[in-house]
């Protein structure tokens, strides 16, 4: 056998294999149940420069009610290498203000159930989280207190609030006003600090399954689980939860290389989950 001829036969194994192994990565760390199957139904790799409008949208506006925060158009960039940046930043337009980043596809996408993923970096300086979490579509109303969470539930599949090895997983039901309610949990996950991690969100209508680099963090079905739509955002938020952001050394940002959800369908082509009714909480088992 020759070298030139050796040489291709390896270069065709590693091809092979690099595919093989990006095949392996886009699908969720939870084995589907007998006789159905995982689809991707949204993916956004953030190629390109633009934030494509399709599938998201920039917010423009004071972020109500975190004191002198202002989600800006600006600070959610592509930066042309595959990567979302969301940036949090002192403002030039507003004095005492600071400036961070949110897009959402409440206008683009929704999705009751399935398996909800980012593969993010977080950020390196105090006074902001970022996060990745998921708000009710209609006919859900997070300001509903009649049912408990199932009929809207705001979901955060993560939070990091802290510079440590905590990622933060929680949820909120019955607004915001003296009747919210929420449920939580802190995972330490040696590392997270450094370099990408995906953080992912396992939904059926019986229980909540949260993960951290394919591995089980938190499950629960707190508040009753939500049975209604939701759609995805990606943001900073700025506040005293986040630390100090005048000890910040400003710009700072978290970065995301994808965002993948997939639903479960049975092999004829139906969504496997089947919604319940809504229940009164003091009705529920």
């Amino acid at each position: 056998m020759t070298a030139s001829f050796t040489m291709i036969l390896m270069l065709v194994g590693i091809q092979a294999f690099g595919q093989t192994e990006a095949k392996k990565a886009i699908v969720p760390p939870v084995t589907p149940s007998e006789g159905n199957v995982w689809k991707l139904t949204f993916v956004d790799e953030f190629e390109g420069t633009v934030i494509d409008p399709n599938l998201w949208t920039v917010r423009h506006h004071n972020r109500t009610p975190r004191k002198n925060n202002f989600w800006h158009r600006e600070c959610a960039v592509l930066d042309g290498d595959g990567l979302l940046r969301v940036i949090t930043r002192t403002s030039t337009e507003r004095q005492g203000w600071h400036d961070t980043a949110c897009i959402e596809t409440q206008k683009t996408f929704t999705q009751r159930f399935g398996y909800f993923e980012i593969r993010a970096e977080m950020q390196s300086q105090p006074g902001f989280w970022s996060a990745f979490w998921a708000m009710p579509a209609p006919p859900g109303n997070i300001s509903s207190t009649r049912f408990g969470a199932m009929d809207g539930a705001e979901l955060d599949i993560f939070e990091k609030n802290t510079l440590d090895d905590d990622v933060q997983h929680a949820l909120h039901w019955d607004g915001y006003g003296q009747d919210h309610k929420s449920a939580g949990h802190r995972a330490s996950v040696p590392g997270v600090m450094e370099g990408f991690h995906t953080f992912g969100l396992l939904w059926t209508p019986d229980e909540y399954v949260f993960y951290v680099d394919g591995k089980e963090t938190w499950r629960t079905r707190a508040g009753g689980v939500a049975q209604v739509p939701v759609y995805l955002k990606i943001s900073s938020e700025i506040g005293d939860w986040g630390g100090d952001i005048t000890q910040a050394e400003l710009p700072d940002e978290f970065r995301v290389d994808y965002v993948r959800v997939w639903q479960l369908y049975t092999e004829d082509g139906q969504v496997a989950y089947t919604p319940k009714p809504f229940v009164e909480p003091e009705s529920a088992d």
